[in-house]
């Protein structure tokens, strides 16, 4: 497949310019021994570990349009490739930062293999049938997506079609032809629920949110099975200098103030409570205007979370 037979911009042709790149990044790093010199050959392991993005893209945009036609191969294995090669990739770091770095230049050579049977496989089947399958409607569609996820280039691809303005997905109202949704549901910026699935997704999570307006009055908690801290109906309303404790309700007050001034965006605390570590963290909400909308509150329970050590990859149960 010749890139040149596609026009710049078109999703296609911007995998195909990745991969000149990556087969660019292996040869010099073939090239350089990262005993002598080192920055350089860390400067080009950086820039092939984007290659990341290339993979989220294929994964989040092409594989799901050709997911809606029928062709589940390439989510079902050539995933699997793609997490492979981010194993291999782990290990390198894992090389480099441990001073490995003889194990470090062999890793690289055996992830370059990947890559290029990756490649080679991407270039004779799958890019090639997803030219076939796919329309240039859904091309264009693809490539609006790519913004959110970016590219190992320099420099973002051109527009396809050339025409063509991106729309930020919190901007896209527009009701997507080819998915039924419940008729009963609304658009968010990105898909849609109906009041039922907002109200399960808010009690599943494992924390507490609490919602005050701009007004400093409460209009929104979750309920979820278990509350950090207690909440009843009663507080809907409520003024939220009546919703703490008098010692802390001064450093409520403050945060209030900074947000609406807009010199703070975050502020967090941590302490006991009932034997348990107690994450709490307020963020200001603002509209796309950058109008103070008032502020969300989350409180969590981290106490098993701060034991977390190392890596857990496999599915554990018991």
């Amino acid at each position: 497949m010749d890139k040149n037979q596609l026009k710049a911009g078109h999703p296609v042709h911007t995998y195909l310019v990745e991969e000149e790149l990556i087969i660019s990044l292996l040869e010099e790093l073939t090239n350089t021994n990262p005993n002598e010199e080192f920055q350089k050959f860390y400067n080009l392991f950086n820039h092939l570990a984007t290659v990341e993005r290339r993979f989220e893209r294929k994964e989040n945009q092409l594989f799901p349009f050709l997911e809606q036609k029928g062709w589940t191969g390439p989510s079902r294995n050539m995933w699997s490739f793609h997490d492979t090669i981010r194993d291999i990739f782990r290990i390198i770091r894992k090389n480099i930062d441990e001073k490995d770095l003889d194990s470090a230049k062999q890793n690289v050579e055996y992830a370059g293999q990947n890559l290029k049977n990756l490649m080679d496989v991407e270039k004779r089947v799958l890019f090639l049938n997803a030219m076939d399958i796919l329309t240039d409607e859904e091309w264009i569609k693809m490539r609006e997506g790519e913004d959110e996820i970016g590219w190992m280039l320099s420099e973002s691809p051109a527009k396809y079609p050339e025409e063509s303005q991106y729309v930020h997905p919190s901007e896209d109202t527009t009701m997507r032809t080819d998915v039924v949704y419940d008729e009963n549901a609304s658009h968010f910026d990105e898909g849609y629920m109906t009041i039922e699935q907002v109200n399960l997704l808010f009690r599943t999570l494992p924390l507490d949110l609490t919602y005050v307006d701009e007004n400093d009055r409460v209009i929104f908690y979750n309920r979820g099975e278990e509350r950090v801290f207690p909440r009843s109906a009663g507080i809907i309303g409520r003024e939220v200098r009546f919703c703490h404790p008098p010692k802390s309700v001064d450093t409520v007050l403050k945060i209030l103030e900074e947000f609406r001034k807009g010199t703070q965006n975050e502020a967090s605390f941590w302490f006991n409570y009932r034997d348990k570590l107690i994450y709490v963290r307020y963020f200001a909400v603002r509209d796309s205007e950058k109008n103070y909308r008032g502020v969300i509150e989350m409180s969590q329970d981290i106490s098993e979370t701060k034991k977390i050590e190392g890596e857990r990859r496999l599915l554990e149960w018991e």
